[in-house]
This record gives C-alpha cells, structure tokens and sequence, in this order.
C-alpha cells in the first residue's frame, strides 16, 4: 500500500521497548541511537516510535567487513 507520493505506508511503527527487544539492549540504548541521530525516529505525542524500514537500514549500515576486524582489539576487550 502506497500513499498520494509513493512512500511506503506498510511500514509498522515500533515501540523503544519493541526495538530493544529485537536488538537485544537496553530501552535506554535504543534512546541513546535516537538521541544522537543514529537511529531515526517519530515523536508520537510523549513517545518515540522507529518505522521498521529505519531500524532495517540501521542495522544494514551496521555490518562490518570480516576481513577488517582486528582480532587483537577483541581480545583486548574480553
């Protein structure tokens, strides 16, 4: 379903707790992303919502190159 410009209208709306869930952190990471612009959200009335389609590109732009991992700095960090 499209609206009058063509942008997607099926894209569902996702709660802080609901994004946090799927990402496996904490409600207030999720607001830490929003809050730095990294993760792009609606306000609706006193809450955030992030259209699931952001939270997918979020995530896309997060993927790192294998071959680019530094094996030492994660030993570093255990």
């Amino acid at each position: 379903m499209q609206d009058r410009e063509g942008a997607q209208m099926s894209d569902r709306l996702l709660t802080a707790g609901e994004v946090a869930d799927q990402l496996r952190v904490s409600t207030m990471t999720v607001y830490r992303l929003i809050r730095r612009g990294d993760l792009p959200a609606v306000r609706v009335g006193r809450n955030y919502r992030v259209r699931e389609g952001d939270l997918t590109t979020y995530l896309d732009a997060q993927v790192v190159d294998p071959a680019e991992i530094d094996l030492d700095d994660l030993a570093d960090e255990g």
